[in-house]
């Protein structure tokens, strides 16, 4: 996000700009829910507070005054977009780890 939004961190900020939502109307045209899953299928790990927080940079508010009822409608609808089409598990973070020493890598790498 290039504009500073309202319940919106830098680690949030990053995490939107990621997934290529980087300015106030895009986060609108993409609406809090869609913003949230959006950057659970790009792999990250956000909690329902970044849903929240959306929602209330939304509706310029602190995320902490939504009310109940319109949380549970976001998570609700969240699920539904999510029981459509379920997130993939995400591919491990890295491969396999050898413990070498420096000898046999030398080794290895005159092969």
């Amino acid at each position: 996000m290039s504009a500073k939004l309202r319940n919106i961190g830098p680690k949030s900020a990053a995490w939107l700009r990621q997934v290529g939502l980087r300015t106030p109307e895009d986060l609108i045209a993409a609406g809090a829910v869609g913003a949230f899953v959006k950057v659970k299928r790009a792999g990250f790990k956000p909690s329902l507070n970044l849903l929240y927080s959306l929602e209330g940079a939304l509706q310029d508010c602190h995320w902490q005054e939504l009310p109940e009822a319109r949380r549970i409608e976001l998570v609700a609808a969240y699920d539904a977009i999510i029981a459509d089409n379920p997130l993939k598990k995400a591919p491990p973070a890295s491969g396999p780890v050898y413990d070498r020493t420096p000898e046999q890598q030398e080794d290895e790498d005159e092969r």
